[in-house]
């Protein structure tokens, strides 16, 4: 079980990602929701929620975890 701040943004992201226009179009969602976290969260929450996802992700819809795997391409670019 996520610690409360957690929880608090699994819960949001999972919101975002459903409530995205794009239903029918999986990669769009995926960018969608990618880009809202970016443009929109702390970076403390960005990592907080990759970190999360990586320790096994627990309660993320799979458009979540779609969205957080693109974020931390962002966040941690390959070198």
């Amino acid at each position: 079980m996520p610690k409360e701040s957690t929880a608090h943004l699994v819960k949001m992201i999972n919101q975002i990602a459903a409530n995205c226009p794009y239903q029918d179009d999986p990669a769009a969602i995926t960018q969608a929701t990618t880009n809202h976290i970016h443009k929109f969260w702390a970076h403390s929450m960005k990592e907080d929620i990759v970190t999360y996802l990586e320790a096994g992700g627990e309660g993320l819809s799979p458009a979540a975890v779609d969205a957080i795997r693109a974020l931390e391409s962002r966040l941690r670019p390959a070198r």
